[in-house]
């Protein structure tokens, strides 16, 4: 991290895990230490991301795993283009709900696609933008389930897999997480909010105590 290139922050997690309830804490808990951030989520962030996120969330259509795989890596081409580069080349700190460890674990290990596979179309997306931490939101994947019924919501087209696809997941995530100790911080989505808003802060304290952190130029 440096001034010149920002700082990329990603929350990773299953379904239910509590991602967009810790983006919004860590938002709040970063500002009052000075350090205004911009909040984005996946796929999602531009309208040409927003487009494909309502097509790959749609219940009503059947997509192949390798269709979606390329669509979730298009999503993030565009917005690693449009939003993500400028931001991080003006200095600015991202907080982004879900990256590319998503589609591995999703598409990689769910899909059973392969993460080698899904790493090399993600490479050619992102074009070399990689996140500075990730916070991964660790929770058993019956959880995640009791939580999204919960909410009395009607579930996406990702949401209504069954429990092996999920269990897949999982353990996907934490062998990437083994795999990159250093960029990995692993919380425990079961704690109480402000338990993994701690966690969270306590995760990324070196990028906070940097001496190149500090509030970006708006």
């Amino acid at each position: 991290m440096s001034p010149s290139t920002g700082a990329l922050i990603t929350i990773e997690g299953l379904d239910g895990a509590g991602k967009t309830t810790l983006a919004v804490a860590l938002e709040a808990a970063l500002a009052d230490r000075g350090i205004e951030v911009v909040r984005l989520r996946e796929p999602g962030g531009v309208v040409l991301s927003e487009r494909i996120r309502a097509l790959v969330a749609d219940p009503r259509l059947e997509v192949d795993p390798r269709a979606e795989a390329l669509l979730f890596a298009a999503a993030r081409a565009q917005l690693c283009a449009e939003r993500l580069r400028p931001l991080l080349a003006a200095g600015r700190w991202i907080l982004l709900d879900r990256f590319v460890d998503s589609s591995l674990a999703y598409q990689g290990g769910g899909r059973e696609l392969g993460i080698d596979a899904v790493a090399a179309i993600n490479d050619l997306a992102t074009a070399g933008c990689r996140p500075d931490r990730t916070l991964l939101l660790r929770l058993d994947p019956a959880a995640g389930r009791a939580r999204l019924m919960g909410r009395g919501e009607e579930q996406d087209r990702m949401e209504r897999e069954r429990e092996p696809f999920f269990a897949r997941v999982a353990a996907a995530y934490d062998a990437l997480a083994a795999a990159e100790p250093e960029r990995f911080r692993v919380l425990d989505a079961g704690a109480a909010p402000d338990a993994v808003l701690a966690a969270a802060l306590a995760g990324i304290d070196d990028l906070l105590s940097s001496p190149e952190a500090g509030p970006p130029a708006g």
